[in-house]
């Protein structure tokens, strides 16, 4: 997913609700963080993600892969947010388990050059 793609979309969107204020509240975040996304100085998060997709109705397809329609008109593009919601989770989970075994390899790794040392 190429960030500046779906931050294009993100504008797309912004001029459809008339700008970043009224789409900040249209989704009931702070206009602040719509900017932020917009202008790169924040990541693309998966929070203003659902809120796109859940609220306003615009598929998660088009707005991260830039495929298909817009908006959502299928019954079944709820069960694809939901989907992309278990996705992220997991990858979240894996991020904590490899900071933990890189913890624990560097705890090794000291513990064997302690003992060489020693």
């Amino acid at each position: 997913m190429s960030d500046d793609a779906v931050v294009k979309r993100i504008k797309v969107i912004v001029k459809e609700h008339g700008g970043q204020l009224a789409l900040a509240n249209a989704i009931g975040v702070d206009q602040g963080f719509i900017s932020k996304v917009i202008n790169k100085k924040q990541d693309i998060s998966y929070y203003l993600i659902r809120k796109l997709c859940f609220q306003l109705k615009y598929s998660p397809e088009w707005l991260i892969l830039g495929t298909g329609e817009k908006n959502i008109h299928k019954p079944e593009s709820a069960k694809l947010i939901t989907e992309i919601q278990m996705l992220r989770t997991e990858v979240d989970i894996l991020h904590a388990r490899m900071r933990a075994y890189e913890l624990e390899m560097a705890e090794i790794k000291q513990s064997t050059q302690q003992q060489k040392a020693g």
